[in-house]
């Protein structure tokens, strides 16, 4: 294979946190090439996500917060609702990303991702799609990365942003694996109802958690979280019946929300997972970046805003590196680790703590503590 050239990077997976680190990098002038196993690269996919102030502050330094801010539906405050729709209620949330920017903005999750690809083919970097690395090999000046359609290239560094079942992460030896939590959720996009203009949840029910967050003018994102079932047992074609069963019993707007869920197609559904990587993310000179290294039930809105942070920390320590020999390479890819893990950890924690006082029917959790100090946290700088 030819000699790579002194900063060339490879990004692994074209999902929220590798689109980001590679328009970051292409930012500073590296050279990067992308890789999705996806044909189409999942630009449909997905019914909504909420983005927290945090993450729309990396968001902005990828340059794509005003179109956020334009598609996405910006909610001022959350509410808590009784079963039969009754507010209990509503408080202001935290500005995690500082008072200039606001505290969540919910969207269409394929609207994001569309966003984030259209910055990746402007950045100029290659994108090869239905393509996977099957095999690494390096030195202490490179990697030599073997392709799926056979062709190889040499980087200076691989990024492995290829998500929870990261191929990567098995590559590299790194054991550590996801473990389901015992809940799920079921997820649908449905028509907004009048009057639903912030997040709104219910505690309780058919369901541990009933809710939605308003994702555009006319669209909202809804789910409903169970304890986990078999999924073998379930057949993808009654999933909309599923998700409009389980919505029965609760008022407000879940009248009208329920009659949405016709087409299963549009309903997903998903177990919760607690995944944390403690030891490094790195070997040698291929490191592991958002959901590959660390993952987390979305009981407090942050998978997502995790991921982006990873890009921006490590784009960051990569791009003030004068040189990528092996040694810098090293310091660098630690303090990335050493930044990470306990910010990640501390979210990782709390968001399966949050879930398992459900599963447990604690009455008496001090969830508007947990949730306190994990969001004043999340303000200062990763």
């Amino acid at each position: 294979m030819a000699e790579s050239p002194e900063r060339s990077v490879l990004v692994i997976g074209g999902g929220t946190s590798g689109n980001a680190l590679t328009v970051l990098l292409r930012r500073a002038g590296i050279a990067v090439d992308l890789v999705e196993a996806s044909p189409d690269w999942k630009a449909s996919a997905g019914a909504g996500i909420t983005l927290q102030g945090n993450a729309l502050r990396v968001l902005r330094e990828v340059g794509v917060l005003d179109a956020v801010e334009r598609d996405g539906y910006a909610a001022e405050g959350i509410a808590l609702l009784a079963p039969d729709g009754t507010v209990l209620h509503a408080h202001d949330e935290l500005r995690t990303g500082g008072d200039d920017l606001p505290s969540h903005i919910g969207m269409q999750r394929p609207r994001l991702q569309q966003l984030l690809i259209d910055q990746v083919r402007a950045s100029g970097a290659d994108v090869r799609l239905g393509t996977t690395a099957t095999a690494f090999r390096q030195d202490d000046e490179g990697v030599d990365v073997t392709f799926s359609d056979g062709t190889g290239r040499r980087y200076a560094l691989v990024a492995g942003c290829d998500g929870l079942g990261s191929g990567t992460r098995t590559m590299i030896g790194i054991t550590d694996a996801p473990r389901p939590t015992g809940m799920a959720i079921w997820r649908a996009p449905a028509p907004r109802p009048a009057g639903v203009t912030r997040t709104e949840m219910i505690y309780g029910g058919r369901c541990f958690i009933a809710g939605y967050c308003p994702t555009g003018e006319g669209t909202v994102y809804t789910y409903l979280v169970e304890r986990s079932r078999d999924r073998a047992a379930l057949n993808p074609d009654s999933y909309a019946d599923e998700m409009r069963s389980l919505a029965e019993g609760y008022g407000g707007a879940w009248t009208e929300l329920r009659d949405a869920f016709t087409d299963p197609k549009a309903v997903n559904y998903a177990w919760f997972d607690r995944h944390l990587v403690e030891g490094p993310w790195h070997r040698g000179r291929i490191v592991l970046v958002g959901d590959s290294a660390h993952a987390c039930p979305p009981t407090f809105a942050q998978g997502a805003a995790m991921s982006l942070e990873d890009a921006q920390v490590l784009a960051e320590l990569l791009t003030g590196q004068a040189g990528w020999d092996s040694a810098s390479l090293d310091r660098a890819l630690t303090a990335y680790h050493a930044r990470r893990l306990p910010r990640v950890r501390m979210v990782v924690d709390a968001s399966v703590q949050l879930g398992q006082w459900l599963l447990d029917g604690v009455r008496d959790a001090d969830v508007p503590g947990l949730m306190f100090r994990t969001m004043t946290a999340l303000k200062e700088l990763p």
